[in-house]
């Protein structure tokens, strides 16, 4: 899964285009984290931890996605509700031995019964995002995945005036011309495209940016104010149980045959624990990222790692490109960086 998906930012100005999973939501203050000496013991300097967390968000990101894409569509594991659900249920361990037993952030319980009804929403919507993310990697290759992602600014934008109709400015509305064009360009050249895979990213795409915005409305009271690691330990469960009947129904008795396949080939067994593993990874690496440098970098970030993992899925599963193609991603992640800074000069017009 993963929705492997960075999100935007609770108001929408940050467009995901990471990994499937990462929950976004703002950090606690920090008095409440944990400084960098307590992590390294001063023996590493803050700036070599930075410099690893990074290293290490850039691969759990990448990772995620190419190994989702090895076991959908090169391995043949075509499943990707059930292995929706194995993230999730690897999100929900890893999140409780991270909060209960590591203590990497205080514990958070759900304050109630309203609040616990806000969280099954997003899960629901979670579960659309990641799920059709997912889906698309059978069908289409990662680059032109990762293309599509790149649209989340422009869904944002509409979600966010059909919901709660706020307007952008002019100079907000332009920066999202590059970024659909860039992806219809890179469509029409795309030598692997396959019109379900298209429209199920799309889907992600679109269930990303009304995640952000339902988000932003539902958990931005000081009151309901929920930590990113807290919210991915009440949301992975909730997404789980919303997933098994889903799977039963439609990929029939799976884990069944999963089991019948590990008797067969026991790889099957380390790919999956690995991919679930990699699918928390993106989550915490998310955190500690924003932890330790800022909001804006990991904007910054988000920008450039989709086309490393174009390129780095070009390299490893050889699939076709064209200079069309690859122009149209240019302009759409062009479109992306323009969008930001418009939106960050429209912030500070606003103060």
């Amino acid at each position: 899964m993963v929705e492997a998906q960075t999100w935007t930012t609770r108001r929408g100005s940050n467009p995901r285009l990471e990994s499937e999973l990462v929950v976004d939501i703002p950090v606690t203050p920090t008095s409440e984290v944990r400084n960098y000496s307590s992590i390294t013991g001063g023996l590493i300097s803050p700036n070599v931890v930075t410099a690893l967390i990074i290293a290490s968000w850039y691969l759990s990101n990448i990772g995620v996605l190419l190994l989702n894409k090895y076991l959908l569509s090169f391995y043949g594991y075509r499943y990707p509700i059930f292995l929706t659900m194995l993230h999730m249920l690897s999100c929900s361990v890893y999140s409780f031995i991270a909060i209960h037993w590591l203590q990497l952030v205080p514990y958070q319980q759900i304050l109630s019964r309203q609040q616990f009804f806000k969280i099954a929403a997003l899960s629901a919507i979670f579960c659309f995002s990641v799920v059709c993310g997912n889906t698309s990697l059978r069908y289409i290759p990662v680059s032109f995945n990762q293309a599509i992602g790149a649209t989340t600014p422009f869904f944002t934008a509409v979600f966010a005036f059909l919901i709660t109709c706020k307007k952008e400015s002019a100079e907000v509305y332009l920066a999202l011309v590059p970024v659909v064009a860039g992806i219809v360009v890179a469509s029409n050249s795309e030598p692997l495209f396959h019109l379900f895979g298209f429209l199920v990213c799309i889907g992600s795409t679109a269930g990303r940016a009304l995640k952000s915005v339902v988000q932003g409305l539902l958990l931005t009271s000081e009151a309901e104010k929920i930590h990113s690691m807290n919210l991915l330990l009440y949301m992975a469960p909730m997404a789980s149980l919303i997933l098994l009947p889903l799977t039963l129904y439609i990929e029939g008795n799976v884990a069944a045959i999963t089991v019948e396949k590990a008797r067969e080939d026991h790889y099957i067994v380390f790919l999956l624990l690995g991919n679930a593993t990699v699918a928390y990874l993106v989550n915490l690496t998310n955190f500690l990222v924003t932890k330790h440098t800022s909001a804006l970098t990991l904007q910054v970030l988000g920008n450039a790692k989709a086309a490393v993992a174009a390129v780095v899925s070009v390299l490893i599963f050889r699939n076709p490109v064209t200079v069309m193609g690859m122009t149209g991603f240019g302009v759409t992640l062009l479109g992306v960086v323009l969008y930001s800074e418009s939106k960050k000069r429209s912030r500070v017009a606003a103060r």
